[in-house]
Protein backbone atom coordinates (compact mmCIF):
# COMPACT_ATOMS: atom_id res chain seq x y z
CA UNK A 1 0.00 0.00 0.00
CA UNK A 2 1.45 3.36 -1.18
CA UNK A 3 0.84 6.73 0.78
CA UNK A 4 1.57 9.58 0.27
CA UNK A 5 3.05 11.86 2.53
CA UNK A 6 1.29 15.38 3.34
CA UNK A 7 3.16 18.01 1.21
CA UNK A 8 2.16 16.26 -1.59
CA UNK A 9 -1.21 16.74 -0.83
CA UNK A 10 -1.37 20.25 -0.30
CA UNK A 11 -1.68 23.17 -2.89
CA UNK A 12 1.61 24.76 -3.83
CA UNK A 13 0.63 27.60 -2.57
CA UNK A 14 -0.19 26.25 1.05
CA UNK A 15 3.36 24.52 1.29
CA UNK A 16 5.51 27.62 0.27
CA UNK A 17 4.04 29.76 3.20
CA UNK A 18 4.82 26.06 5.37
CA UNK A 19 8.17 26.83 4.47
CA UNK A 20 8.87 30.06 4.41
CA UNK A 21 10.85 31.29 7.48
CA UNK A 22 9.04 34.32 9.85
CA UNK A 23 9.88 37.71 8.91
CA UNK A 24 10.81 40.14 11.92
CA UNK A 25 7.85 42.16 12.46
CA UNK A 26 5.98 39.26 11.38
CA UNK A 27 3.31 39.20 13.95
CA UNK A 28 2.02 43.18 12.56
CA UNK A 29 2.26 41.75 9.00
CA UNK A 30 0.28 38.79 9.57
CA UNK A 31 -2.34 40.83 11.75
CA UNK A 32 -2.50 42.95 9.14
CA UNK A 33 -3.03 40.47 6.22
CA UNK A 34 -5.66 38.97 8.19
CA UNK A 35 -7.59 41.92 8.49
CA UNK A 36 -7.09 42.40 5.13
CA UNK A 37 -8.49 39.24 4.17
CA UNK A 38 -11.74 39.26 6.31
CA UNK A 39 -11.98 42.81 4.63
CA UNK A 40 -12.05 41.38 1.35
CA UNK A 41 -14.18 38.30 2.05
CA UNK A 42 -16.77 40.62 3.65
CA UNK A 43 -17.12 43.05 1.07
CA UNK A 44 -17.86 39.77 -1.21
CA UNK A 45 -20.18 38.70 1.11
CA UNK A 46 -22.42 41.87 0.48
CA UNK A 47 -21.48 41.69 -2.77
CA UNK A 48 -23.60 38.35 -2.91
CA UNK A 49 -26.27 39.96 -0.85
CA UNK A 50 -26.53 42.92 -3.12
CA UNK A 51 -26.99 40.90 -5.72
CA UNK A 52 -29.15 38.56 -4.37
CA UNK A 53 -31.59 41.57 -3.20
CA UNK A 54 -31.04 42.69 -6.58
CA UNK A 55 -32.20 39.87 -8.46
CA UNK A 56 -34.97 39.52 -6.55
CA UNK A 57 -36.16 43.08 -6.87
CA UNK A 58 -36.15 42.64 -10.58
CA UNK A 59 -37.99 39.15 -10.39
CA UNK A 60 -40.73 40.77 -8.51
CA UNK A 61 -40.95 43.44 -11.12
CA UNK A 62 -41.11 41.22 -14.10
CA UNK A 63 -37.69 41.47 -15.61
CA UNK A 64 -36.41 38.20 -14.89
CA UNK A 65 -38.19 35.47 -16.33
CA UNK A 66 -35.51 32.62 -15.15
CA UNK A 67 -36.91 31.94 -11.11
CA UNK A 68 -33.62 29.21 -10.76
CA UNK A 69 -31.48 32.06 -11.29
CA UNK A 70 -32.90 33.98 -8.68
CA UNK A 71 -32.99 31.24 -6.11
CA UNK A 72 -29.65 30.09 -7.07
CA UNK A 73 -28.44 33.53 -6.39
CA UNK A 74 -30.60 33.23 -2.95
CA UNK A 75 -29.17 30.30 -1.68
CA UNK A 76 -25.57 31.38 -2.78
CA UNK A 77 -25.74 34.30 -0.71
CA UNK A 78 -27.41 32.29 2.25
CA UNK A 79 -25.05 29.72 2.24
CA UNK A 80 -22.44 32.16 2.35
CA UNK A 81 -23.78 33.87 5.56
CA UNK A 82 -24.06 30.58 7.07
CA UNK A 83 -20.36 30.30 6.24
CA UNK A 84 -19.52 33.44 7.80
CA UNK A 85 -21.67 32.84 11.14
CA UNK A 86 -19.78 29.47 11.44
CA UNK A 87 -16.66 31.18 11.30
CA UNK A 88 -17.46 33.94 13.33
CA UNK A 89 -18.46 31.28 16.06
CA UNK A 90 -15.36 29.47 15.84
CA UNK A 91 -13.43 32.97 16.16
CA UNK A 92 -15.40 34.08 19.00
CA UNK A 93 -14.98 30.20 20.77
CA UNK A 94 -11.23 30.21 19.91
CA UNK A 95 -10.65 33.86 21.82
CA UNK A 96 -13.04 32.97 25.00
CA UNK A 97 -10.83 29.75 25.45
CA UNK A 98 -7.90 31.46 25.29
CA UNK A 99 -9.07 34.36 27.54
CA UNK A 100 -9.83 31.35 29.96
CA UNK A 101 -6.25 29.92 30.08
CA UNK A 102 -3.85 30.48 32.67
CA UNK A 103 -0.66 32.05 32.50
Amino acid sequence: MLVNPVSLLMPAPLQETRQAAPSPGGTEAVARSFSDLLQQKLGELNNLQQQADALTQEYLAGQVQDVHQVMLALEQANLSLQLAMQVRNKAVEAYQEISRMQV
